[in-house]
């Protein structure tokens, strides 16, 4: 730089070449490669912990023909794991389907005091184990719990009996269908209830016509969520079932006494009707979500 009578004068660089920029192509292929590495990892990862040991269930299961496979899924034992747990299933998921409902109404909708700490003990499922609740189940409705003496005076049986089991699974199965719905209730907003209120309709009407319509796809996902997790329950159903063969086993606990019993034909078929349950389970969410995709789109 030289400067001469208050004039600058910018000098050109003494160095050599100006360094030129990797071509478009090179980048897009560096791109490229470290899109497949990762995806290669992860589908490495997921093969690893997932892929891997269910299809080694599913070879162990039919290596030796059909005719086993068969034998074990009519054994009456198996018949009534499998027949309670589409029982325990059925009863379990409407109730926390239409419970899951109110709440996220009342927690998104309603206005009072100590909304937060309600929010947390709905979720309190996701943080304790089902082990803890099947114990907390069995102080509270256990002959010498709480209500387990009153009950049972009653004539009423709660712990290890079915409807122990089901309300275990009906516990930690309990925010899906909530969780899934107050965000499409905030999504969808007040002013088409707002509306049908200023046109007459009363809260029913509004909730059938405009609130349930809107959230429906919310509500489905969290159903299914809610019966993946039913399906496969097994540490809070253990606790208060009692593994009564053919009366309180569901077919999680089927699959377990099956393998304590040196059984492996029958713990690994109906492992494998719990794997297509599970597989069927996850068709169902990945059609509901394209369907969610589509509407949202149009």
């Amino acid at each position: 730089m030289s400067s001469s009578e208050g004039a600058v004068t910018l000098s050109p660089p003494t160095s050599g070449r100006i360094p030129r920029r990797a071509p478009a192509g090179d980048a897009l292929r560096s791109a490229r490669a470290r899109k497949l590495t990762l995806r290669a990892i992860a589908l490495g990862y997921l093969a690893l912990l997932l892929l891997t040991p269910v299809a080694m269930i599913f070879y162990r299961t039919f290596e030796h023909g059909l005719a086993p496979v068969w034998d074990a899924i009519t054994a009456p034992n198996a018949q009534s794991a499998f027949w309670l747990s589409i029982e325990i299933v059925a009863i379990a998921v409407p109730l926390n389907t239409v419970f899951g409902i109110g709440m996220a109404l009342l927690l998104e909708r309603g206005r009072f005091r100590g909304k937060g700490l309600l929010g947390l003990v709905i979720d309190l499922p996701f943080a304790i184990s089902p082990v803890v609740v099947g114990l907390a189940l069995v102080l509270v409705y256990g002959k010498t719990g709480w209500f387990g003496n009153w009950l049972g005076e009653q004539g009423f049986q709660i712990i290890f009996s079915v409807p122990g089991m089901v309300l275990a699974t009906a516990v930690v199965s309990l925010p899906f269908v909530a969780r899934e719905t107050i965000p499409v209730l905030r999504e969808l907003g007040t002013d088409a209830e707002q509306a049908a209120e200023t046109l007459g309709a009363s809260g029913w009407q509004t909730f059938w016509r405009v609130t349930l319509p809107g959230i429906r796809w919310g509500v489905v996902y969290g159903v299914v969520l809610t019966t993946a997790r039913a399906l496969g329950e097994f540490g809070a159903v253990s606790i208060v079932s009692g593994r009564i063969e053919g009366q309180t086993q569901t077919l999680p606990l089927y699959v377990q006494d099956r393998f304590e019993n040196f059984d492996s034909t029958g713990a690994y078929t109906a492992a494998v009707v719990l794997a297509l349950l599970a597989l069927a389970t996850l068709l169902v969410m990945n059609l509901l979500t394209r369907r969610t995709r589509r509407e949202t789109a149009a």
